[in-house]
């Protein structure tokens, strides 16, 4: 066991838990717990979404499909990024303008159905666990590798440190975690990216011309992982558009005062996102050129390890050591927001709104969320545990493409659809849903001829990896037919009334009933 690592990792434990101690005490109402009493800055709020994006699957993920794939692992980081504009110009101020805590509470604002809020907060549970078993995974194998501890022991230990910052802290401590996280992880991907410059005497041209000569321009042009252009796109949809319903980032614009301060936070978010993914770029090319990729996927067949293998090389076992420990805290803080997130759809939207049609007192509703926090973790902490075999880094791509499916259109369709209906609602978030788990089953990360590349052995029946492609166009379509077919129609009168409210809410945070006060 390795005494560098120890100290690095009991270091940023220790601050991690500091914060959770002082967050606790600030932590007394619903609000506090769910939202930060809606006090963040912006740019507090837009680093600690930047945290939420920059997960174990960007950080290690990323810089190792550049490195195993080229110019298609940087697929990804594009992805990212553009996704922050559809946030910033089309979803952050509605949601802020309408939500509460939660999706369905930005849903119900137009539809007060309680079949609403049951469908999202579904959809909302089976993300997070898709995520969250995911970072688990990686978090437990990260621990296992570093201290030789077995790996039941180390998703333990993960899950009741995520479990601590949430129960205790709320999103007062989750959003400072994931602050200190995301500066962390600035600074370790820039002093990476600078030693590997350093090697190439900071010369772009320099190393772009080393690793076509050495490695062979395949490597620099699309094609090597995703032969199929309709596979590219796919991809590139869910990552696009999924952004934009996927319950942990919606629920941080709750966290801020007002939409003004909202869009400042994704402005934030960019350009923190833009500067990380581009640094991503001399990681991959780096692991690629001094590690060797037959070293790498020796490692991990997926390429997870070559950032930590680069640190390695280029600063011995101390800078190896402090990026496994950023790693972790990435981990961490990621499962954090999704531990609250879950528990959010299980206390606030099914027991509070559902079960107990919102008659909760203030200390019920604490305590309510602090037992939804130990459910979903327990849940989560069972079935990651039953997955160390499994390769799950696809879980992440389909909480993207559920997102865009079974979200966006819901989303959209209530902010700027006069006609838009509740059961036309229910049927886009259902259609979506199970459209991609289901589709998902049937394809290539769960099916292959090749044995251990999938967790079954088989012949894939539909050829995408993720197939938004299919299933985006789906949710609205559904959300469309749902809508003009359905027989459970309001009065025009009323349809016309609730979305003028809706309309003048989105934009002004104000509701029509204020105004005519």
């Amino acid at each position: 066991m390795n005494l560098v690592s120890v100290g690095f990792f009991l270091g940023i434990v220790g601050l991690t838990l500091i914060v959770t101690y002082i967050a606790a005490k600030r932590t007394s109402s619903a609000s506090d717990f769910y939202t930060a009493g809606g006090g963040l800055k912006g740019w507090q709020n837009g680093f600690a979404i930047a945290g939420d994006y920059l997960s174990a699957a960007a950080f290690l993920g990323v810089s190792g499909a550049i490195a195993l794939t080229g110019f298609d692992g940087f697929f990804f980081s594009v992805g990212y990024v553009v996704a922050n504009l559809v946030l910033l110009y089309v979803i952050a101020e509605p949601m802020r303008n309408l939500g509460r805590y939660t999706l369905a509470d930005m849903l119900t604002a137009r539809f007060n159905e309680k079949r609403i809020r049951g469908v999202a907060a579904t959809g909302t549970i089976i993300i997070v666990i898709l995520y969250m078993i995911a970072q688990l995974v990686g978090a437990g194998a990260l621990i296992k590798l570093l201290f030789g501890i077995e790996y039941w022991v180390a998703v333990l230990i993960v899950g009741v440190m995520m479990t601590t910052y949430v129960l205790f802290g709320g999103m007062t401590a989750t959003s400072w975690v994931q602050i200190i996280k995301a500066g962390l992880l600035l600074f370790g991907t820039g002093l990476l990216a600078t030693l590997v410059l350093m090697k190439f005497d900071f010369s772009l041209v320099k190393m772009f011309d080393t690793i076509s000569s050495d490695h062979g321009d395949k490597f620099l042009v699309p094609g090597m992982k995703y032969s199929s252009s309709i596979d590219s796109v796919s991809m590139m949809m869910a990552l696009v558009l999924g952004t934009s319903g996927l319950p942990h980032i919606l629920m941080r614009f709750f966290t801020v005062k007002d939409a003004k301060t909202a869009r400042a936070s994704i402005s934030w978010t960019t350009w923190i996102t833009a500067i990380f993914f581009s640094l991503t770029i001399f990681l991959g090319f780096g692991a690629m050129h001094f590690v060797g990729l037959d070293k790498i996927i020796a490692e991990s067949k997926a390429g997870n390890t070559a950032a930590p293998l680069l640190a390695e090389f280029l600063g011995g076992d101390v800078l190896m050591s402090f990026i496994c420990a950023v790693a972790f805290a990435t981990i961490l803080a990621v499962v954090s927001g999704l531990v609250l997130t879950g528990a959010s759809a299980i206390s606030h939207d099914i027991y509070g709104e559902i079960i107990k049609n919102g008659k909760l007192t203030e200390k019920q509703q604490v305590l309510a969320a602090r037992t939804g926090s130990i459910s979903i973790a327990i849940v989560s902490i069972i079935l990651a545990l039953f997955a160390q075999s499994l390769n799950v880094s696809f879980l992440v791509s389909f909480a993207f493409c559920i997102g865009a499916s079974a979200n966006l259109p819901v989303i959209l369709y209530t902010i700027y659809w006069k006609k838009f209906n509740s059961t036309g609602a229910v049927t886009a978030m259902v259609t979506g849903l199970v459209s991609c788990l289901v589709l998902g089953a049937m394809g290539p990360n769960v099916w292959s001829p090749v044995e251990g590349a999938a967790i079954f052995v088989g012949n894939p029946l539909v050829p995408l990896a993720v197939p938004a492609i299919i299933t985006i166009p789906l949710g609205f379509i559904a959300g469309y037919l749902g809508s003009v077919l359905s027989t459970n129609k309001v009065s025009q009168a009323e349809a016309d009334r609730i979305y003028k409210e809706i309309r003048v809410k989105a934009n002004t945070g104000v509701s029509v009933s204020d105004i005519s006060h």
